[in-house]
């Protein structure tokens, strides 16, 4: 069994992914270029349903209050900053989603930037941190905390649906 951190790193790697296919469609946008129809909002609802309702949850919900449990400081930490980023990466999604043309391809550029500098402190610092204070049982409540996490964020959430809904995007843009 895969331990919770390695969980989120695979999640991670899958996300770095579909980043590549979101920089690539903004760069297309940016020079004036369109994407396929529907490619933009479907990126845009992958990362709000995978990144966020189910791989930023599980850190929300489970990783962080176990790590908190654990002693790792709430405040002034690496947790206080992981999730001020999570709020920072949100309101991108939303300019993203709802602003102006440029403010939507500019809010694209910075995501990507935010939440690439987020994963490498994470699987750099955090994640290290997390398996240093968190004991086996730990980590097997926090598998079972992920799956019900996966359970509740339905389908279009889960890992399968993640890297079918990713490879698609980047044939969108290959073609």
């Amino acid at each position: 069994m895969s331990s919770a951190t390695q969980i989120l790193r695979d999640e991670h790697r899958l996300i770095l992914g579909a980043l590549v296919s979101l920089e690539a469609a903004a760069v297309h946008l940016s020079g004036g270029g369109t994407v396929p129809e529907g490619l933009w909002a479907g990126m845009i609802g992958w990362l709000r349903t995978f990144a966020d309702r189910n791989h930023h949850a599980k850190e929300e919900t489970a990783l962080f209050p176990a790590m908190i449990k654990a002693g790792v400081p709430a405040r002034g930490g690496p947790i206080d900053v992981m999730l001020d980023e999570h709020t920072e990466g949100r309101a991108l999604l939303h300019t993203m989603e709802s602003g102006a043309p440029a403010e939507r391809v500019a809010a694209a550029h910075r995501y990507i930037g935010l939440l690439r500098d987020h994963i490498e402190k994470e699987n750099g610092i955090l994640f290290p941190l997390a398996d240093a204070v968190l004991d086996e049982r730990d980590q097997a409540e926090l598998c079972r905390e992920f799956a019900r996490v996966g359970v509740e964020s339905g389908k279009a959430a889960s890992l399968l649906a993640a890297e079918d809904a990713a490879a698609r995007f980047a044939a969108a843009l290959d073609g």
